[in-house]
């Protein structure tokens, strides 16, 4: 009996349509130099390079629509 309910829940969950996946923003990485004070650039003590501050942003897409018909 339980295998007749699982075969028959398999079938139901298998017989649906298979949602469309929602389009994920694109996110993409930006990297903005540290200034001190003085407008000058703070060096990073190890590597010798100018320090960053990066932030991960949301990459949004332009959906492009029909032009508007002009009137006659």
């Amino acid at each position: 009996m339980k295998n007749v309910i699982f075969v028959a829940g398999l079938c139901l969950t298998l017989a649906q349509p298979a949602v469309a996946e929602e389009a994920k923003p694109e996110k993409v990485r930006v990297c903005i130099d540290v200034q001190g004070k003085d407008g000058k650039p703070v060096m990073d003590a190890k590597t010798g390079k100018p320090k960053q501050d990066c932030k991960d942003m949301r990459k949004h897409q332009k959906h492009q629509g029909t032009a508007i018909p002009d009137k006659k």
